[in-house]
């Protein structure tokens, strides 16, 4: 019994002794992480975060619900081109990007490496690259007729939710089937 009561003091010391040699000898990145750490936390000790009475974000992320959550909103996309040209389309509902998917696109499966993220399919059947995100489409307001259009390299487009009125979408020119001509005014 002493014998055993010897051998359990001496492993305990041991393990006591190699736990504290580990602590002593931080590396270089733990003690840059830790004088990060400490900066940080003088730095909110005087400077805490300010507390909002008001979020002016949130009342227009709130905003942007109300005014596109109404069924048969419908959309006015102005294209302008690289010579600084416009064109316009009046679409139902908002332009939607082709990235954009109703179901997951990856799934979380365990195997016997650790955790894998796996692809599925779409809604048609195949599988996307998400590389699609500059691809807009959407539905002409008065015909349905799908319409898709590209952004980017020179040619950029502004939503708003009614006509604009200002010279350069006034005289915008007519791209989809509907004209702002055949919309009754809005409020």
């Amino acid at each position: 019994m002493h014998h055993i009561t010897r051998v359990a003091v001496a492993a305990v010391s041991t393990l006591t002794l190699g736990l504290g040699l580990t602590a002593c000898s931080d590396s270089s990145q733990d003690k840059e992480t830790k004088a990060k750490q400490d900066n940080y936390d003088q730095l909110v000790a005087q400077q805490p975060a300010g507390r909002m009475e008001y979020s002016p974000t949130r009342e227009s992320i709130n905003q942007w619900v109300e005014t596109w959550g109404k069924r048969g909103k419908l959309s006015y996309v102005y294209i302008q081109n690289a010579k600084g040209e416009y064109g316009y389309f009046i679409m139902k509902g908002l332009p939607v990007p082709r990235c954009k998917m109703l179901t997951p696109t990856e799934r979380l499966e365990d195997t016997s490496d650790g955790k894998a993220v796996l692809p599925q399919p779409g809604m048609d059947g195949t599988y996307a690259t998400g590389s699609t995100c500059n691809a807009y489409y959407g539905f002409d307001a008065t015909t349905g007729a799908y319409m898709e259009f590209t952004v980017g390299t020179n040619q950029s487009f502004f939503l708003f939710d009614r006509p604009m009125s200002m010279p350069e979408y006034a005289s915008a020119t007519q791209l989809g089937p509907t004209s702002v001509k055949d919309i009754p005014t809005q409020p």
